[in-house]
């Protein structure tokens, strides 16, 4: 089956939306909703996790940038690949990244290639510019 622009919004919108939510959401329903059981998600390093994994580091991202907001800016599709090109957006309150919280905002990019099985996101490469949120909360 075809995977439409539009039925690759329905797919990772929830996902997206549920990111902007992770301190009042049930994390664990929400990824099962959208993600196949033996999901990996790869970040910048080639580092792979799992649900459970991904679900801790959520849980930790909801209590440091509890304003966290991540926009769909463009979605794209290529056979059964989601391309997703969003920005995200918060103020730590604790320590983000190793740096202690300045009460400064960042504002970043992120490219998200979600590999599609079964209607379910079963493989996610992300890559986001943290180095660029960085600078942000050092006022540089």
């Amino acid at each position: 089956m075809e995977i439409t622009v539009d039925d690759a919004r329905a797919i990772v919108e929830p996902l997206y939306d549920g990111m902007n939510r992770l301190g009042t959401l049930n994390i664990e329903a929400l990824l099962d909703q959208c993600m196949t059981p033996d999901f990996q998600t790869c970040a910048n390093e080639g580092e792979c996790i799992g649900v459970s994994e991904l679900i801790g580091r959520w849980k930790n991202t909801a209590k440091t940038v509890p304003d966290l907001s991540w926009s769909i800016r463009d979605v794209m599709v290529s056979g059964n690949k989601i391309i997703v090109r969003g920005e995200a957006r918060g103020t730590p309150v604790d320590t983000f990244r190793g740096l202690a919280p300045t009460g400064r905002s960042f504002r970043i990019m992120s490219i998200d290639i979600h590999t599609v099985r079964d209607g379910k996101i079963a493989q996610t490469y992300h890559i986001e510019n943290w180095e660029g949120a960085l600078r942000q909360l050092k006022g540089g």
